[in-house]
């Protein structure tokens, strides 16, 4: 089943010179997949991310999510869409820095409106998931820059989304932190079918995708499916 579905998608950027980012991009991400979009900087993948997400609007094409077009949505619509349906993970963490790990977590459910039992039970399931279970009541700044990615992508799960974007998630972390960040989510691929869709410049990211999607000026250029677990676990 394709939880992604993009069709003949074009962004242009208007100016001087006008910018083709996403260049007639069509493509299915069936659930389950461990995906990776790469290519040289300015090849538009991170666009394309976006507008899969609904962070961005097309020019032109369609973006089925879930069986719905979310470019024909409103702006009202696209929040309440992206709130119940897709989990983000940033390069650049975007925690609440006055929050606690927990409660970051806890956050995406609360703009929900989700009971405060469920909300504390959630978090701090995918707290000890990810392996901070002793770490929820710690704010940001008293964390390491994997602790603090490995709190993002706690909060991505939480509002169970149909699939994770994840824009450079290593792009900030060392080897370890790395590894181990990979290791987890690869470990809720599998065990738990979460669709994870990476952006990213980061070799390590590519080798433990199965599926590697390389764009290059906005278009499709190689779409590879690989055997499961390309690269052995650390």
């Amino acid at each position: 089943m394709n939880v992604i579905e993009t069709t003949n998608l074009h962004k242009t950027y208007e100016g001087a010179v006008p910018v083709k980012a996403v260049n007639g991009v069509s493509l299915q991400i069936e659930a389950g997949e461990f995906t990776a979009i790469v290519g040289p900087s300015g090849s538009g993948k991170t666009t394309l991310l976006n507008i899969i997400g609904g962070l961005d609007r097309p020019t032109e094409g369609e973006v089925i999510v879930g069986g719905q077009d979310i470019s024909k949505l409103s702006n009202n619509q696209l929040i309440d869409f992206r709130l119940h349906n897709i989990g983000f993970v940033f390069q650049a963490y975007n925690l609440i820095p006055v929050l606690t790990a927990r409660e970051n977590v806890e956050f995406v459910m609360l703009l929900q409106k989700r009971s405060r039992a469920e909300r504390e039970a959630r978090s701090q399931a995918l707290l000890e998931a990810v392996g901070l279970g002793d770490r929820m009541d710690n704010r940001p700044t008293k964390m390491s820059g994997g602790q603090q990615q490995r709190v993002a992508v706690a909060r991505a799960l939480a509002p169970k989304p149909k699939f994770v974007l994840a824009d450079e998630p290593t792009a900030n972390l060392d080897s370890h932190s790395t590894a181990n960040l990979l290791d987890i989510m690869a470990n809720l691929n599998r065990q738990e079918g979460i669709t994870f869709v990476f952006s990213t410049h980061d070799q390590r990211v590519i080798d433990r995708a199965r599926r590697v999607i390389t764009l290059e000026d906005g278009v499709v250029v190689s779409d590879i499916r690989r055997e499961e677990n390309p690269v052995p676990e650390a």
